[in-house]
């Protein structure tokens, strides 16, 4: 079994919240020690690429910041590509916004063309007043990833999804989810490592955003029951892992059988 490159999502993968997964550092170093390509994906934007590097490096990962593909870094490269010279509001943390606005993107706080929410933990009513205003004049909403819950070190906490929704219903529009299940994300994920994206594997915890943008792009997958889905809910799915293990530590051994 040879992979062109690993895809690894992070929240309840590599850690859940502040704990590490026990043989995630290890599974790492396998990786650099066989010259596996190999980058860190995550859905979760509610802080900037250099706070889930940094946290990597805290945690004793091995990586380099061109290890780090996340949903906002996703979204900002969709929306300079597709959506050129376009005007956003962007609901979003401090550091997230300055994320977007040093990429490029016009960041206004007044009649945007884009309403780009990602998911922010300092949220109030005043931005979802904003961002319903907006939308309701025919602004385009463009969401980094469709999560419902986001992992903690002992719970979860809800994400974007519901405020997706209540946005579209409000609004009558429907939003651009650039990250995962979405096959932009595999996509410059490879471009990313300079592999053939046919050859990825994706390996993460939750089947209805990791396993299936590696379903819907027919791609290897590898489902680790050390974060959000138990075996439970995996016989409870019709989504099918190519390889179901309890955690990222147990990869290299499955490489080695195979």
């Amino acid at each position: 079994m040879r992979f062109t490159g690993f895809m690894i999502d992070m929240d309840g993968t590599v850690y859940k919240g502040g704990d590490l997964i026990p043989g995630a550092t290890d599974f790492i170093s396998y990786l650099k020690r066989s010259n596996i390509p190999f980058v860190f994906l995550t859905n979760n934007s509610s802080h900037s690429r250099d706070f889930y590097y940094n946290k990597l490096v805290r945690m004793g990962f091995d990586v380099t910041m061109d290890n780090v593909l996340t949903s906002n870094i996703a979204t900002i490269r969709f929306v300079l590509s597709e959506r050129p010279g376009k005007k956003v509001y962007v609901v979003g943390s401090p550091d997230v916004i300055e994320e977007v606005r040093a990429a490029g993107i016009r960041v206004v706080d007044d009649d945007p063309d884009i309403v780009y929410l990602t998911f922010d933990r300092t949220i109030t009513y005043d931005k979802i007043n904003k961002a319903y205003k907006a939308l309701c004049n025919g602004a385009e909403l463009i969401a980094t990833h469709p999560d419902d819950l986001c992992p903690t070190e002992n719970d979860y906490d809800i994400d974007i999804g519901p405020f997706i929704r209540m946005f579209e219903q409000m609004c009558q529009t429907h939003a651009v989810v650039v990250g995962k299940p979405n096959g932009l994300m595999l996509e410059m994920a490879a471009l990313h490592m300079s592999v053939d994206p046919k050859g990825t594997v994706m390996v993460g915890d939750r089947l209805y955003t990791d396993i299936r943008m590696g379903e819907l792009a027919g791609t290897a997958t590898i489902l680790v029951l050390s974060g959000e889905t138990s075996r439970k809910d995996l016989e409870e799915s019709g989504i099918r892992p190519t390889y179901v293990l309890d955690s990222v530590a147990d990869i290299p051994g499955l490489l080695s059988r195979n």
